[in-house]
This record gives structure tokens, sequence and C-alpha cells, in this order.
């Protein structure tokens, strides 16, 4: 190689790996692969260096040149300009080659070559997925590889969508891409993560086995079809040690009282997932509900089967329902989910009505509440909305009578205060409502304003992977009669109003 391209890329040649778990990750050829582990334990510089090295494996083209294309994804374009671009610049500066800082950034580093040392034209496109504009930019490019940067906060439907855009850069008209690869980093998820789910193998849910399966399948079809090599798995995922081990990792590039500091005033909880790199879940944000409490409203149970159930649901493009009970004496008890992504409210009924059919067959209908957003017309037509597409199928849902956010929380509030015979007035069960249970637990939260010195937050809720079944549930509450106690004093067992159908 050149001198001038030693030079342009000395940070690669200077570098040394943190530890053996960063050494298995650079070296690894499985077509996505990922590393979790504690804050500063150096994950993302790895990352970058692996994209390197990869530009440097492309095909030598006739002009004497490797050319290379990537991606690098964040969740939010404030994450992405203050964490990722960041530690990418302090290993290729700014000053190399062609930095663009807008729309969206891009860095273009080009390097003459000869026929005894080629150069280089590595393009490097960074994108965040809280503009709709950039996830269908993210479907549409032709690269080389990608770098999920912090993937617990990425949909498992981007990486999918990922894995038929990697290798398509080079063109095979110009030597075509030498392995291409997904490249993921992350502190570690909670344990219903699809990480974690893909990552432990975890078959312990139909969801969960469902797609573990479908990678397993994808995987011997790719390597049937000549796209893997026989020992290449389609996934690989490694887990860096306890930063409190000895084992610990890029020590010596940290302060000696890096951790110590870290570490101070925080819970256990922080602890666990931020240094120790076990799985977990840690609040970020002001909960909606810091009433809830796992020992009181989370219990094990089974429904009456001479009570009618009670159905909640929330629309949009990532359609949640919860299905529960009022007992006799008034505890709500919440005992299913059904938590959905990018479907429509007809695909969506199909999967509520077979899910009823299947686990709720033996009950009654009481209400079924959605929101009351879903009485304006869909999109697709003018003349239809969601809650005529649900009775079409045979679900004669109704809108909530108010979508006030007050009254929405409070509904679950006061439940949850409640003490009825020795027991919560609100309990979910403990397996069979994870996305909702992450929600009560803290994830369905108020987000925080970073305004400097001041601890404040947004006045909604924020949308994410939890808020929509919460909402779900909000409505079912609504729809027993809990909005009328918030407004209107309690509700007697009797006065409850029964409507005249049920689910066929």
């Amino acid at each position: 190689m050149a001198d001038e391209q030693k030079n342009a890329l000395a940070p690669t040649f200077n570098y040394v790996s943190p530890g053996p778990t960063v050494d298995k990750l650079l070296r690894s050829e499985s077509f996505v692969t990922g590393i979790r582990g504690p804050l500063g334990s150096g994950k993302s510089t790895g990352c970058v260096m692996k994209l390197l090295l990869k530009a440097l494996e492309q095909p030598v083209q006739k002009d004497h040149v490797r050319r290379s294309r990537f991606l690098v994804v964040r969740n939010t374009y404030s994450e992405l300009k203050t964490t990722t671009i960041k530690t990418w610049h302090q290993w290729i500066p700014d000053t190399l080659g062609h930095w663009v800082s807008q729309g969206p950034p891009t860095h273009h580093i080009r390097i003459a070559g000869t026929r005894a040392a080629p150069g280089l034209d590595m393009e490097v496109i960074f994108l965040a997925l809280d503009r709709p504009a950039d996830v269908k930019k993210v479907l549409s490019l032709e690269i080389t590889a990608a770098w999920i940067n912090e993937a617990r906060e990425i949909a498992k439907e981007v990486i999918d969508g990922l894995t038929g855009r990697v290798g398509r850069f080079p063109p095979v008209r110009d030597g075509g891409c030498v392995n291409p690869q997904i490249i993921m980093d992350t502190n570690p998820p909670e344990v219903d993560h699809w990480w974690y789910v893909l990552a432990e193998q975890d078959t312990s849910t139909q969801r969960n086995a469902e797609m573990v399966g479908s990678v397993k399948r994808a995987e011997a079809e790719m390597r049937d079809a000549g796209l893997l090599g026989k020992r290449q798995p389609l996934f690989e995922f490694f887990a860096q040690p306890d930063a409190n081990s000895p084992d610990a990792e890029n020590l010596p590039n940290l302060p000696r009282d890096y951790y110590a500091k870290l570490s101070a005033g925080k819970s256990d909880e922080w602890r666990k997932v931020y240094i120790r790199g076990e799985y977990g879940f840690v609040q970020d944000g002001r909960p909606v509900y810091p009433e809830f409490r796992e020992y009181l409203h989370v219990r094990e149970f089974e429904l009456n089967t001479r009570l009618p159930i009670d159905i909640g649901i929330d629309f949009g493009l990532t359609p949640a329902a919860t299905i529960g009970q009022r007992s006799f004496t008034g505890i709500h008890r919440v005992r299913w989910e059904v938590v959905t992504e990018h479907m429509g409210a007809k695909q969506f009924a199909d999967v509520l009505k077979g899910f009823l059919n299947q686990y709720c067959s033996q009950f009654d209908i009481g209400t079924i509440t959605g929101d009351p957003a879903g009485s304006a017309a869909a999109q697709a037509d003018d003349e239809i909305t969601c809650f005529k597409i649900l009775q079409a199928n045979g679900i004669n849902a109704r809108p909530a009578q108010t979508n006030s956010t007050t009254v929405r929380q409070e509904a679950h509030k006061q439940a949850m205060a409640r003490l009825i015979d020795g027991e919560a007035g609100y309990q979910i069960h403990p397996t069979a409502v994870p996305t909702l249970r992450r929600g009560m637990s803290g994830q369905y939260r108020f987000k925080r304003i970073q305004v400097l010195g001041d601890e404040r937050y947004h006045s909604t809720p924020e949308k994410n992977q939890v808020s929509h079944v919460c909402e779900a549930d909000q409505y079912r509450m609504l729809g027993t009669g809990e909005g009328r106690v918030v407004i209107n004093g309690p509700l007697s067992a009797r006065g409850r109003t029964r409507p005249a159908y049920t689910l066929t």
C-alpha cells in the first residue's frame, strides 16, 4: 500500500484491539455479526475498524482502486450526531476526504492508486431512523456492508430489510462485493428483545420459537443456494465480559476510576446492564406509571369463564390489543396481549380474530374499545375507517368515549392504587403480556427534554415499542367504565353496562 494511503488510514494501523471479544468480531465472517457489552468496552470502535478492514478487502478494479459503500445507522439523529459520528471522527477525521454534515451526513474518502499500490474509494453514509424518509432510503441503497450502532434501539425489520441491500456494491461487473456483512454493537437489551432471542436461541414462547426457526430456515436456504459457506453462520453474537472482572476489555484505554465514577449513585439494575454487561432493563425518562410495582401488580392468575372479557385496541401502523377481565370484586386482570408491527387494520383484524378463537373461545366478549382516532377515514380509502374494517371482519369494536390522555392514564392509576381484599386493583400476568409489563415497568415514559441544568420532560408519552400496547390497555380500561370512575367516582359492580353482542 502506498505511503499516502497508509498515512491517510494511520488510525487503522495504530489500532490495538481492546480484547479477545472484539478480536472475534473483527475475524467474524458471519452474514450478520454483533457484539454486546458494558459502556466503554471498545465495541463501537471495533465496528469502525471492521468497516475499514472491509474496505481493504474489496476487489481492485481496472483503475487500481478498491471501491466500497457503507451505511451507518443509529435510532435518532441526535444520537447519531453526538455519539456515532463522534466515534467515527475519533479515528477518521473529517479533514480526510470530503465530509458533508447534513442531508444525510456522508464521508467520502478517495485515494488514487497504482498497479503496485491500489487506491481507495470509500463512501460512508450515516442515517438516523427517526425520519421516515431515511427509513425508506435504507431500503433502497446498494451498499457493501452496514453498521448498526446501538442495535437494541433498532427494530428487527430494519435488519431484515438490510439483508437485501448489503453486497450490492461494488456491482458484479466491477468485481462484485467480498463478504458482505451487517455489523452490530449494543449495550445489553431486555430479555424479550430480538437480540436476546436470537443470541441466546430462546424458544420459550411461540413468538420466539418462530423467530429462531425463521433464522435457521433462512440460514439453510442461503447455504443451499451457495450464499453462505459450509461453516459460515447467518447470525453470530459475541458478549464481552463484566467490566468489573479480571477479563474486562479496553481498561488500558480508560481512566483508572472510570467505572467507579460511572456507577456512583446508579441502581443495581443500571450497573447490571451498563457495567456488568448483562441483559436487563433500565428506565430512561419519567415513567407514566410510577405507581406500578412488580411485586404488587404482577401476579399469576387465570380468568373466570363465567365473566366476560374486555378488549382494548390501539390503531396505527403498529396496532396492538390487550385482553383482560374485571372480576366480581372489581379487580382488573390483563391476561393476553396482541402486539404487531407494520400491519394494516384488515390484517390486524385477522390476527386478532385468530387469537381470540384460539385462546378466548370459552369467554363472552364484554366490550371491545378502540382509539377514537380509528373513526377517522383510513388513508387507503376515504370511505373506510378502522372500526368499519374490524366490524366487517366480525369484531364489533366501538370508539372510546374520550381520547383525553389524562382520563386514560388516570383510569390505570386509580385501579393500581386500589387494594381489594388484600389484592391490587390492577394486575397483569407475569409471562403472557411481556410488552405491557415492560411498558408499565417504565418503558412507557415521558421522554427527557435536553435542557442544560433543568430536569424537564415532554408532556405526552414517547412513541416507542411499548406505547401502543399500553394505550390499547387504556382504551380497554375506559371500555369497562373506569373513565367514568375518574370523572364521576366509583362504579359499582352491578353498574357495569353489558353490550348485547358477542364475538363470533
